[in-house]
């Protein structure tokens, strides 16, 4: 099972991130996540050790040079389309608290025209991971929608858009799934964040219809905290608790 999970930046999609990559552990599955944000904070998220060292895949500058057979930074050049990448998880993926975790590092040359050594790199190591029934692979992706252009969102089974009840960010909500279709994503699911009360989750709900909405976390001061500090996120309320097991039941049937 490969999940992407995005939003608007701000609405709390790492923080959601961290919380199903928890229950997932929990449950029983074997958790990747992949940081695929520029802005990395999922490893200070998860709890993970000096979080700040984690190495990038992008910045392994002969790794790339060897499996694609062009230094990174080049364009119109000829390059390995598959590149060989499923050591990658054993050889550089650390682990803590049961979850494994890979930090991508930013594209450096956005745009949906380009496609670069990185880009397959990075594509190729989404699409052929996971062999275990019992595997999940969690991928942070950066806030926006720039980086649907890249085609690397292609390779994920199912889009969790991450949206507070604002108007910015179901506008990005919208846009994001609007351009998961166009490149053929078909399933797309919604996690409300942040809500206040019955109208924000109404308001979410209708907002993003017909898309479904798995789950809706209520405004919990405790993850506010966290995620404001860098640290894992443990939700005082108990709603949030129901929610993200009714998500994690959602999204494995």
């Amino acid at each position: 099972m490969k999940l992407a999970i995005t939003g608007k930046g701000g609405v709390g999609k790492t923080t959601v991130t961290s919380l199903l990559a928890m229950a997932f552990t929990e449950n029983g599955h074997r958790v990747l996540a992949i940081d695929a944000d520029p802005n990395a904070t999922l490893a200070a998220c998860l709890g993970f050790p000096n979080p700040d060292t984690v190495e990038p895949i992008n910045q392994m500058t002969e790794l790339i040079e060897e499996r694609t057979g062009v230094k990174p930074g080049g364009t119109g050049l000829l390059f390995k389309l598959n590149p060989k990448v499923d050591d990658l998880p054993a050889r550089f993926a650390i682990e803590h608290g049961g979850i494994r975790l890979l930090r991508m590092g930013a594209i450096k040359t956005g745009g949906s025209g380009c496609y670069c050594p990185e880009n397959a790199f990075l594509k190729t190591l989404v699409t052929h991971l996971l062999l275990s029934d019992q595997d999940v692979l969690l991928m942070d992706m950066e806030a926006g929608v720039e980086h649907l252009g890249r085609g690397t969102a292609q390779a994920v089974d199912r889009i969790l858009i991450v949206t507070d009840p604002s108007r910015q960010g179901i506008q990005t909500a919208k846009r994001i799934a609007a351009l998961a279709a166009d490149i053929g994503i078909t399933q797309i699911a919604v996690i409300g964040n942040k809500s206040r009360d019955g109208g924000d989750a109404e308001y979410i709900t209708a907002s993003m219809a017909p898309l479904p909405v798995i789950g809706i976390l209520p405004l919990d001061e405790a993850l506010r905290r966290a995620e404001r500090e860098g640290c894992p996120p443990s939700p005082s309320d108990a709603e949030v608790r129901k929610q993200i097991k009714h998500i994690l039941k959602s999204v494995i049937e």
